[in-house]
């Protein structure tokens, strides 16, 4: 048999690739990489985090035992970042991901990819019960997360002051860029303090609470698995209508690639469209986007084979980037310096209790609500969560991804919220 033959009948793939295939691949990009040969360009940036976050991927899901508490997520997050810590890399490969990830904003294209295939391929009656559903769990965990965190931390000698707005309020702001990099910009012309000083203070707790949030949500699906009763596999709420169970049966339609370049257009035009209304009305873009996706599914404007497209273009977005996504988050969102320089057990109790609140918050809502709790849980966890980069990581470990639309809500919303509260109350008490 030829070497040829052999590599097309390669049964083991690791990612989308046969595995002699792949390591070729590999290869090359790796001694690009040795002799500082990457494009800085999205070419290059593709070369990097395709290979590691298949690889990661590929080694979590074969891993006994820590399979089931999303080790392929964890993993393609974790290992590029502590890797990026101890100077593994270079700096032209570390430039070719930025290029990609910072700079062509990939993070934003897949999200906007995410969260549009999934609305416009979701049940009307799902979409609006499901969004009016989740804003009191989130909001009465956000109140109770300050309150809990605010407690724990004075048990460990800490102010209210300090441990409300430099741990419990970046924790549950939204992210870096819509949550830390606001409430320093804020802290800094209430306090007159340089801006940097707040960033480098207000970043670990965003980083550290993400991680405890993807801990929380394997667990979680794991108890889901365990308790079947408790987890909807992936549907939120419990509620019966005429259609339903074709509603919620998959879609096994061939893949149609002009519905899918289609859906591609209406998800930039819906992105361009949140970020228009953001100049007009000052409200976060992303969730416009969300709102204006809703309105658009819910009018049924749209006929059904864009919509059929949107959801195919989504489903090859989740299935065939989140683990590579995930290891460019790591290599570049994920900064263990700073997080290393806070490590004690009180700020870490705190966090946690953070963390625990909202979430819990979430699954003891869902009984007064027609939630599954699994879901809701995992959904408010992500208020706590590093914004559009947490609730990927999130709901990859718990492979909730069609959950992304309300992941949004909770953690755009939330964050806007808490950032909003957070400003206002500093000001009343420096007045």
């Amino acid at each position: 048999m030829s070497i040829a033959q052999k590599l097309k009948e390669s049964k083991f793939y690791i990612g989308s690739l046969p595995w002699p295939i792949f390591i070729l691949c590999s290869v090359i990009v790796i001694i690009a990489a040795h002799f500082e040969m990457l494009p800085i360009n999205m070419i290059g940036g593709f070369a990097v985090i395709l290979p590691l976050g298949w690889a990661l991927g590929t080694l979590g899901q074969h891993l006994p035992f820590l399979k089931k508490f999303g080790a392929p997520a964890i993993l393609s997050l974790i290992i590029p970042s502590v890797l990026v810590y101890f100077n593994f890399f270079d700096a032209n490969t570390l430039g070719a991901a930025t290029a990609l990830m910072k700079q062509s904003n990939f993070l934003l294209f897949y999200i906007a990819s995410l969260v549009c295939g999934s609305i416009l391929g979701m049940h009307r009656t799902i979409l609006v019960q499901g969004f009016l559903r989740m804003m009191l769990p989130m909001l009465l965990g956000m109140f109770l997360a300050a309150f809990v965190g605010v407690g724990v931390a004075m048990l460990f000698g800490d102010t209210w002051e300090h441990a409300f707005f430099y741990t419990i309020a970046p924790v549950m702001s939204g992210g870096i860029g819509e949550g830390v990099l606001q409430l320093s910009n804020a802290y800094s012309g209430i306090l007159k303090q340089d801006y940097e000083l707040f960033v480098s203070a207000l970043i670990p707790a965003t980083v550290v609470g993400n991680f405890f949030a993807i801990t929380y949500t394997a667990v979680i699906n794991r108890i889901g698995e365990l308790k079947p009763q408790l987890s909807g596999q992936g549907q939120l709420v419990k509620i019966k209508f005429d259609g339903m169970d074709e509603a919620l049966k998959e879609d096994k339609t061939p893949l149609d690639a002009r519905a899918m370049s289609g859906a591609v257009m209406i998800l930039v035009a819906l992105f361009v469209l949140g970020q228009i209304l953001e100049k007009l009305t000052h409200f976060p873009g992303p969730v416009l986007m969300i709102v204006a996706t809703a309105i658009v599914k819910y009018a049924h404007i749209l006929p059904e084979s864009v919509e059929r497209g949107s959801m195919q273009w989504y489903k090859f977005i989740s299935g065939n980037f989140t683990y590579p996504l995930m290891a460019g988050l790591g290599l570049l969102y994920i900064d263990l310096h700073s997080v290393v320089n806070v490590l004690t057990v009180p700020y870490f109790l705190t966090v946690i209790s953070v963390v625990l609140t909202v979430s819990l918050t979430g699954f003891v809502c869902s009984f007064f609500f027609k939630m599954y709790p699994v879901e809701a849980s995992i959904i408010s966890s992500c208020q706590s969560g590093m914004g559009g980069t947490g609730d990927v990581a999130i709901l990859s470990t718990a492979n909730r991804m069609n959950l992304m639309p309300f992941a949004q809500v909770a953690t755009r919303l939330g964050g806007a919220l808490m950032v909003i509260l957070a400003t206002a109350l500093l000001r009343y008490l420096n007045s």
